[in-house]
């Protein structure tokens, strides 16, 4: 599909810059077959029956970025860089010794010292240069990729690196909010179900749900589970090739664990729905289902594009937050409810005064329900 299709025009002042207190507050736009209906995250519970199960991406957002300093040389003096991790870069395939190389999910657990990121000015680097983050905390270049990443190998690994992660980095906000990360974020850029850590931007439809909520939506019957996606940075980036079908999808580390995987096909069998709650948590599930929606344990990477024509296999609804025009994220929402739908809905909640993207309010998809 041509990419600017996907294109829309949002007023000065609509991107939300800091969330809402409490997390539930954020307004929430129902959309399913027929009509539109406001209401505030915190109406949840009445809006899905009991019976249904929500689905949340438990990844744990990592401190992945730093500020630093390119060390002088004869030639060039210091220049001060920010850098942001991306995901572990991998080993490469068929070492010597013959064994096999670790896999990405192996990878991100082991926190390896090599890592793909972004780093701007890019263009002040070059290959072989240090990164003097602190004292005792560098970072070499050792390789630019023509997508725009870097490649770096820390002088840490391990432990020692995410305890160095966790004592320099920032939250790793997106550009469009144009400001530094603050103490606050780092408790309002994660979710309070976050477990396993990995992501390098925040599952940002959870970040509306509380501790309260959790327990009004598991009295009301609705079942609560989850799932891993490790999210990369090229997730909210907007799409640039002029036709979908030439778009490169990043790829990114997925779980569903045995027992999660049994579960949700058993609401499936009594005629439940799974709601995910984000994008995230919906790609890893119809990443892992069959052809007949049926889940299978998953633990691999993932690289799914969902664009209008995709048939949907596992979920019957979303809850998400509103994206940035011709992002990966707005494509899957006008393939899960149509692309006439999807203009229609961020023309009524801009009119409506929502805020938008990461820290903004949300909209519920329920295409297959009529009131």
């Amino acid at each position: 599909m041509i990419t600017e299709l996907f294109d829309y025009h949002l007023p000065d002042g609509t991107i939300a810059t800091a969330p809402l207190m409490p997390r539930e507050a954020a307004k929430l736009l129902k959309i399913n077959a027929k009509n539109f209906f406001h209401h505030h995250v915190g109406d949840l519970p009445g809006l899905l029956r009991p019976g249904d199960v929500m689905v949340f991406n438990d990844s744990r957002v990592l401190p992945a970025r730093l500020l630093g300093v390119r060390e002088g040389d004869a030639t060039r003096a210091p220049a001060r860089i920010e850098f942001t991790l991306h995901k572990p870069n991998p080993a490469p395939s068929g070492p010597p010794n013959g064994e096999v190389p670790p896999s990405p999910l192996q990878l991100i657990a082991a926190m390896p010292g090599d890592w793909r990121g972004f780093a701007r000015p890019g263009k002040k680097l070059r290959v072989g240069d240090r990164l003097r983050i602190s004292a005792d905390f560098t970072a070499q270049l050792l390789e630019k990729h023509e997508n725009g990443e870097i490649s770096v190998r820390f002088n840490y690994a391990g432990a020692a690196l995410r305890q160095a992660l966790h004592r320099y980095g920032t939250m790793p906000l997106p550009p469009y909010l144009h400001r530094a990360a603050t103490a606050e974020d780092d408790e309002h850029y994660q979710t309070v179900f976050a477990k396993s850590e990995g992501s390098v931007a925040a599952p940002t439809a959870g970040l509306h749900i509380s501790p309260e909520l959790l327990t009004r939506l598991s009295q009301r019957g609705i079942g609560l589970e989850y799932v891993t996606l490790h999210i990369g940075a090229g997730t909210f980036l907007p799409v640039k090739v002029a036709d979908t079908v030439d778009h490169v999808m990043h790829s990114e580390v997925g779980i569903i664990a045995p027992d999660v995987a049994a579960r949700l096909n058993q609401v499936r069998r009594e005629g439940g729905r799974i709601i995910a709650c984000g994008t995230t948590a919906l790609r890893v599930l119809e990443a892992a289902a069959a052809a007949d929606g049926m889940l299978h344990p998953f633990a691999a990477e993932t690289s799914i594009f969902i664009t209008p024509g995709y048939r949907f296999r596992c979920i019957q609804g979303l809850l998400t937050n509103f994206h940035l025009p011709k992002s990966s994220l707005i494509m899957l929402v006008a393939a899960l409810i149509g692309l006439e739908r999807t203009h229609e809905a961020y023309r009524l909640a801009i009119a409506s005064g929502y805020r938008f993207y990461s820290f903004g309010d949300a909209c519920l998809l329920l295409p297959d329900q009529e009131g």
